[in-house]
């Protein structure tokens, strides 16, 4: 009967306090989208700490690149090879401003928030060309908008 009670202790132990678990987000990188041409869905990605992230080239010619000046500090900048799945784990909190690479002035960017948007001023005045531009100043426009 003891084995019984301390088991069913535990178990309510686990129940209460709850595991954590990370969130695994995919982001499809596509040649024609919700939003139009050339995009990301989602374009504006938020997670938690050791979320992890997996863009799939769901249509050819595509890959992602992190943006320099469009990181959290202690992030490290990232590049995948065209054509290739690519996943990461995010653990720094801010916001993170990715494209693609040959789309790029075209407005295939997104934006990540992971955590707090510590950056995101800093990251909002990296300077941006073409459609890009007008891409990230929607994106920051909803993820400050939900903070």
């Amino acid at each position: 009967m003891r084995s019984i009670l301390t088991a069913f202790a535990l178990g309510a132990a686990v129940m209460v306090t709850g595991v954590a678990h990370a969130a695994d987000i995919e982001v499809h990188m596509l040649n024609k989208g919700a939003k139009g041409v050339m995009v990301f869905e989602p374009d504006l990605i938020v997670a938690a700490p050791g979320d992890t992230i997996r863009f799939v080239p769901t249509d050819k010619g595509h890959n992602v690149e992190a943006i320099a000046g469009m990181l959290p500090e202690g992030a490290e900048r990232f590049k995948s090879r065209f054509n290739k799945e690519f996943t990461i784990t995010l653990n720094a909190q801010g916001v993170y401003g990715v494209r693609c690479t040959p789309h790029y002035a075209m407005g295939m960017v997104a934006l990540i928030q992971v955590g707090e948007p510590a950056n995101a001023e800093d990251a909002k005045a990296v300077k941006q060309t073409g459609k890009a531009k007008t891409v990230f100043a929607e994106l920051f426009g909803q993820a400050l908008a939900a903070n």
